[in-house]
């Protein structure tokens, strides 16, 4: 009932770990996919180790996390003793990030065989300069890397998205006729920040950074309604997704699977059983035979 397929890569249910969230060794992904999660993505990394930005990175605010971690990763050649631990209970998408078209399809070539699809990090609101969302607010830009990209390797290409564009869906337009094969909707608000008041210092070493969690989902549902309308390519939601009501909407508006990230640092990683426990209910009392017949289905009302 729960299973589901995006990119012909076949999913025991439609939810995902989103990149950024507990994916940046084999052994934490590996406790993601035995927890229940239908798919697993990684923390995002590049061509060369990044130390990121110093400490204090998070900071809680209602509604949500706002996060400057500065993609610290240890750069892909390091990385590729990760994904080849990796113990494949699920299938497993590496979010990767460059400056460049070159830098994204050297990275991409090197992992090819070693992950089953690829996340494009084109929209991280707190990436170095001429990194994340830098590149994903240029449609031409976008396209280019994504053309680069489909070149170099055979595995399905996945575009992850910034809200924080004035059309997303020009963006979207740009990704799908560049050859992506999905897009994934959306990276954190922002940037944002909060403010010490008794110090009188932002709390953030870097100042500035991503929201993330429930205050954005009004966001990035709009944005995935938006995008369905316009592009023929899945779509997987991502933001402020807590419970299965919420993944539901996601679905409704044109998801055909979901991620989960800020979520886990409340619930931990038992909430992919949660919601898909609660999913599988729902389609239960409504009805419904296969995720597939509720995708978009608040176009059609």
């Amino acid at each position: 009932m729960l299973e589901t397929e995006i990119c012909n890569i076949k999913m025991k249910n439609p939810t995902m770990l989103a990149a950024g969230i507990l994916g940046s060794t084999a052994s934490s992904l590996n406790w993601v996919s035995r927890n229940g999660a239908g798919a697993v993505v990684t923390k995002s990394f590049g061509s060369d180790p990044n130390k990121g930005y110093k400490n204090p990175t998070t900071v809680e605010v209602t509604g949500g996390v706002i996060n400057a971690i500065g993609l610290s990763n240890p750069g892909v050649d390091t990385f590729i003793g990760e994904l080849e631990r990796i113990e494949k209970l699920t299938p497993t998408i590496a979010s990767i990030y460059g400056s460049s078209s070159d830098e994204f399809s050297q990275i991409a070539s090197k992992i090819e065989n070693l992950v089953d699809a690829l996340e494009l990090n084109v929209s991280c609101p707190h990436a170095q300069k001429g990194c994340g969302a830098s590149i994903g607010e240029d449609p031409q830009f976008t396209g280019e890397i994504v053309k680069s990209v489909k070149k170099a390797v055979d595995i399905p290409v996945i575009v992850k998205l910034t809200p924080n564009v004035t059309d997303i869906v020009e963006i979207a337009l740009s990704a799908e006729k560049a050859g992506s094969d999905a897009l994934t909707l959306i990276n954190s608000v922002g940037p944002g920040m909060k403010i010490d008041i008794e110090t009188a210092n932002p709390i953030l070493s870097n100042k500035f950074g991503g929201l993330s969690g429930p205050a954005i989902k009004p966001i990035a549902l709009r944005c995935v309604y938006d995008v369905y309308d316009t592009v023929e390519i899945p779509i997987m939601g991502v933001g402020g997704i807590a419970d299965y009501k919420d993944a539901i909407e996601f679905i409704y508006a044109g998801a055909k699977c979901i991620q989960i990230g800020t979520a886990i640092m409340y619930k931990g990683p038992q909430i992919f059983k949660e919601v898909n426990d609660g999913i599988k209910k729902f389609m239960n009392d409504k009805k419904y035979g296969s995720i597939d017949e509720m995708i978009g289905i608040a176009h059609k009302n």
